[in-house]
């Protein structure tokens, strides 16, 4: 085991108004003072006392020209547009899907912004309705793409893309969204044997590599084959290697994960 350092607790300081424009991001916690300057801007996570402008929540400070706000380290999926999400199918509608996506709002996915089955082509006609739950139904589990975002903060989805859509066999976790790092791609195999998909919603899903990609598929046959007991053995192995990793608040991508089930290894499952 490598040597751990560790430091004695610091009064924390007061994040001052002329705080160096990319330097380290600021931490607070409710009820601390961000800045006393009078020329800034409230934003969301903040409130003025006596004029002092003041921390509600606990996260880092984030300024951009005059306004200042918290980013809170645990709060509920804000969807921004071009994000990868995994959500759960929690209605059929009249051409729609509600999606549960980790955020305040349900998601909506329209019948006009999935693909259909076989890659065709063509407006959605009346049996493309009634055959909406041959797609999808009620707890099904999705990857899509965020395509826009209304004003109430409710997100519209999309999987106009062969690499969205329905869900296979796998395991579901559940984390923070602060935890998911951005990047340019948040579907990775790894050379462990098996997949994740970080979704930039906090869900992530562990599955077996698919030995060959369907093409054809449209995203929407799910392989029901029995899972090897050696890939249940690696995605379980990823699962917890993920959970310890959020218990001591690591951001989460492809390296941090690969890193932490390497360090796992000398370790026999219980």
């Amino acid at each position: 085991m490598a040597a751990i350092t560790m430091r004695l607790p610091v009064a924390r300081k007061a994040v001052g108004p002329s705080a160096p424009r990319g330097s380290e991001k600021h931490l607070v916690a409710p009820g601390d003072t961000i800045t006393t300057d009078t020329g800034y801007m409230r934003g969301h996570g903040t409130y003025v006392d006596e004029e002092k402008l003041i921390a509600s929540v606990a996260g880092a400070v984030e300024r951009v020209n005059k306004l200042v706000c918290v980013k809170a380290l645990k709060t509920r999926y804000n969807g921004e547009v071009g994000d990868i999400v995994v959500g759960r199918i929690t209605e059929v509608q009249q051409k729609r899907w509600k999606v549960e996506t980790n955020s305040r709002l349900d998601s909506v996915l329209l019948l006009s912004s999935m693909n259909l089955p076989g890659g065709e082509l063509r407006r959605r006609s009346a049996e493309d309705e009634l055959a909406m739950r041959d797609y999808l139904q009620e707890g099904d589990l999705i990857s899509a793409e965020v395509q826009s975002v209304f004003s109430d903060g409710a997100v519209s989805l999309h999987t106009r893309s062969l690499k969205y859509g329905k869900l296979g066999q796998g395991v579901l976790v559940q984390v923070s969204p602060s935890l998911v790092k951005r990047q340019k791609t948040h579907f990775h195999d790894l050379p462990c044997g098996a997949s994740v998909i970080l979704g930039n919603n906090g869900f992530i899903w562990i599955y077996p590599t698919p030995e060959q990609k369907d093409e054809e598929a449209g995203g929407f046959t799910t392989s029901l084959e029995p899972v090897p007991l050696s890939d249940r053995e690696v995605i379980s192995r990823l699962r917890n290697c993920i959970v310890a990793l959020v218990t001591q608040t690591f951001m989460l991508f492809d390296t941090s994960i690969l890193y932490c089930y390497e360090a796992s290894l000398p370790h026999q499952v219980q």
